[in-house]
Formats: C-alpha cells, structure tokens, sequence
C-alpha cells in the first residue's frame, strides 16, 4: 500500500507544471468556471419554466 502512494506522488503531471509555471492555469481554470456556472444558469431557467408550466397544467 506504501509503496503505491510513494509511486503516485512521484508522478507529476508535466502538463499541469507548465502552464502553472506559465500563468496559463488561471485562464484554463476561469474558462471552466464560467462554464459551470453557465450551465447552472441554464439548468435553473429551464427549472423555473418546468414550474411554471406544471402550475399552468
């Protein structure tokens, strides 16, 4: 079991140093942020149109 986790952390992800190293991980992370929180905005208008459609039937 120790020797796994001595494995996993020897394992970096090169492609993750780089762009922190490069300031580019803030443009990679804000991009998935406005993403999610454009899809709650969507998931939340279609919720408020199912209710007031089922209140209308």
């Amino acid at each position: 079991m120790s020797y796994i986790a001595v494995f996993a952390q020897g394992n970096g992800v090169e492609m993750a140093d780089e762009l922190r190293s490069s300031g580019k991980i803030y443009v990679v992370v804000t991009i998935i942020v406005i993403i999610f929180v454009g899809l709650a905005l969507y998931l939340f208008s279609i919720d408020r149109r199912l209710k007031k459609i089922e209140k209308e039937k």
